[in-house]
């Protein structure tokens, strides 16, 4: 019967039944009409089947269970219940693998009949407390929606539970993970918890205390009922929480196009043992037996599998042609699209599929592989800049000056104030010297010791600043303005598009996402200048482009002969992407022109503008949003830039006059 939810452990009366006196329990069991269905031994497992007699039962036999593996072995001792779960269901006998459910006939009338359903009284005998949760599993499919399945009540109502409490666990067991186990706590009738010399008994139906009451017991000792919690209590330890369950619903959603899903696809053989040895899967097909004139028929309802090849058949095809689809479709089910259907996971953590799975697949370590836990992410807090006002400045030192092109030279800074240092890629600094005003320059590396700054030598400041030798003083305000947002890349592709000396403000960034490697799908850059010589940073590009953290492709506008590379726009550079382009947070800097074209580009292939970042320029003359030259509708690029996603400015970004 469907029982009522037991009281707690202290406030449940509890006997003690000896395990000699174990037959009694199943003889009145017996006598109350109800055919007994518990474990016995049969070729090589242990299987839930009819039993007339305690010696029918598993004693002294353990099972040995890992991905793939079955075995029983012989215990030290003479335990009942000392062993997990074996391969076949509770369902089997509340949802039959093969049912009867409709006559037809044609002859004498036509018509359609339901069988009357009988149904037999049956006593569960070692019910785990995964499976108990499995039953209610399946009473939320059956019975929990204005379409019901009478056959499954009447075999519910009709079935009396007594629970096993878990003594033992095996390798596969996860349900500690899923919330099912492996305490027994509510759905039975009788509860028992094996320790040394027998069981302690609680009852937690009025029909369960009936038939303990015919039942030779006495009351437990203090020693014994605190035996009974530390045994369940040890098996909980044991087991662990293997599974970071905990939003792994939407997790897999996200994950639909995952690579893995391939790797498994090809190792999985379709057997469907998974889904024939679940305590929770309920679909179905049907078959038609009919008289040879045709006259009379028969529908017979049998269990079926996702796996099955003709499972998703439709007129026009098979809708999940591939492994990969199949077994996606299974997985998402239990740990995903359940929930949506049913309120709860369609996993209730029992191992079975890991066990009896030929080619060992572990359902645990797809699920980590596929939908791995999402660590929350710290963004990071912009420092206060140093000498935050328009006429002060902190002093650095330039400690060396490198060439990048003809017009272009980085500068390392060193003797500065340690916010600098705490800056993010993507801010900017003022730098001044005296009889020069001030500019702002991207800072393009962080080091331990300073920041570089990577000059192009267009007006009058920045051709005094890179002239200069190492040695002397400059003055700085810093660090200023917003950064690359690179935690919103995480778990995705991260896309880097450069032109010219765009690089600068980028250099940083790229050098973020290769030391975070393992937090990306993959990285990418893509760099366009004038010509070969324009390139900035050579030195690093090689570098990159022999290593395997990042994908390099670059590219020229024009070039001589001498030249083996790709020339063109960086937009051509587009092709190479074999990536989910709606799976892209993308990182634009360059000529206003380029990184329009650039954005329109990734747009049309599918990246969200929301996850498209480009870098502002303004004219800033003070850095802080107090000269008021760099306003752009409603932002100061200075303090509210000069990192903005697309899906912030809007139309601003294309307007022309802005």
């Amino acid at each position: 019967m469907i029982a009522n939810p037991a009281p707690s452990p202290t406030a449940a009366r509890q006997w003690f039944l000896a395990r000699s006196d174990l037959d009694a329990l199943i003889q009145a069991l017996r006598k109350s009409g109800r055919t007994v269905i518990g474990p016995t031994v049969r070729d090589g497992a242990i299987v839930n089947d009819e039993i007339a007699s305690a010696s029918d039962l598993p004693s002294g036999i353990r099972d040995e269970q890992a991905a793939g593996r079955y075995r029983l072995a012989d215990r030290s001792d003479e335990r009942v219940f000392g062993y997990t779960v074996g391969p076949t269901p509770w369902k089997r006998f509340t949802f039959p693998p093969n049912l009867e459910i409709s006559t037809a006939h044609m002859s004498g009338g036509f018509g359609f009949e339901e069988p009357h359903i009988v149904v037999p009284e049956l006593a569960f005998l070692g019910v785990r407390a995964c499976e108990i949760a499995a039953l209610a599993m399946q009473d939320r499919v059956f019975l929990g929606s204005p379409f019901t399945d009478e056959d499954f009540r009447a075999r519910r109502k009709a079935a009396l539970i007594v629970a096993v409490q878990c003594t033992t666990s095996s390798s596969t067991c996860f349900c500690s993970s899923m919330g099912t186990g492996p305490e027994v706590r509510s759905g039975y009738d009788i509860l028992l918890t094996e320790i040394d010399d027998g069981f302690v008994v609680q009852a937690g139906s009025p029909v369960g205390a009936a038939i303990v009451a015919q039942v030779p017991t006495r009351r437990p000792t203090h020693a014994e009922t605190g035996a009974a919690v530390d045994v369940v209590e040890a098996v909980r330890t044991q087991i662990g929480e293997p599974l970071p369950i905990a939003g792994i619903d939407q997790r897999l959603q996200h994950q639909l196009d995952n690579p893995r899903w391939a790797l498994v696809g090809e190792r999985c053989v379709e057997c469907g043992n998974c889904t024939m040895s679940c305590p929770t899967c309920f679909c179905t097909a049907v078959t038609e037996r009919s008289d040879m004139e045709g006259k009379s028929s028969v529908t017979e309802r049998m269990w079926d599998s996702c796996f099955d090849v003709n499972f998703a058949k439709v007129a026009g095809g098979d809708f999940r042609a591939r492994p990969r689809d199949r077994y996606r479709q299974w997985l998402t089910h239990k740990f995903s699209t359940w929930m949506d259907q049913f309120g709860s996971f369609g996993c209730v953590g029992c191992g079975r599929c890991i066990t009896w799975c030929p080619v060992r697949i572990d359902v645990r370590e797809e699920l980590l592989a596929i939908a791995p836990i999402i660590q929350p992410i710290e963004r990071p807090v912009a420092v206060e800049p140093v000498a935050a006002s328009p006429g002060d400045f902190s002093i650095a030192r330039l400690a060396s000056v490198r060439e990048e092109t003809d017009d272009t030279t980085t500068l390392s800074l060193t003797d500065l104030d340690p916010a600098f240092l705490a800056g993010r890629p993507g801010q900017f600094v003022m730098v001044a010297l005296p009889a020069f005003p001030a500019v702002p320059i991207s800072i393009s590396r962080f080091h331990a010791t300073g920041i570089d700054l990577t000059i192009r030598a267009v007006g009058a400041t920045s051709t005094a600043l890179v002239n200069l030798h190492p040695g002397a003083k400059v003055g700085v305000r810093g660090p200023l303005g917003t950064f690359w947002p690179i935690e919103d890349a995480y778990g995705r592709h991260a896309v880097v598009v450069a032109g010219g000396v765009g690089l600068s403000p980028l250099h940083g960034l790229v050098e973020a996402l290769v030391a975070n490697r393992d937090r990306f799908e993959s990285v990418s850059l893509y760099y366009g200048s004038r010509t070969p010589e324009d390139q900035l940073f050579r030195d690093d590009l090689v570098a990159w482009s022999a290593g395997k953290a990042i994908d390099v492709a670059v590219t020229v506008d024009r070039a001589g002969p001498e030249w083996k590379g790709r020339v063109g726009v960086v937009t051509t550079l587009f092709d190479m992407m074999a990536c989910d382009c709606s799976r892209i947070t993308a990182f634009v800097v360059g000529p206003e022109r380029m990184m329009q074209a650039s954005v329109q580009s990734l747009i049309s292939k599918g990246v969200p503008p929301e996850r498209i970042y480009v870098s502002m320029e303004r004219h800033m003359e003070c850095g802080i949003g107090l000269c008021g030259h760099c306003q752009t509708g409603p932002y100061f690029v200075c303090k509210d830039g000069p990192v903005f996603s697309l899906s912030e400015l809007g139309d601003l970004y294309v307007r022309e006059g802005i």
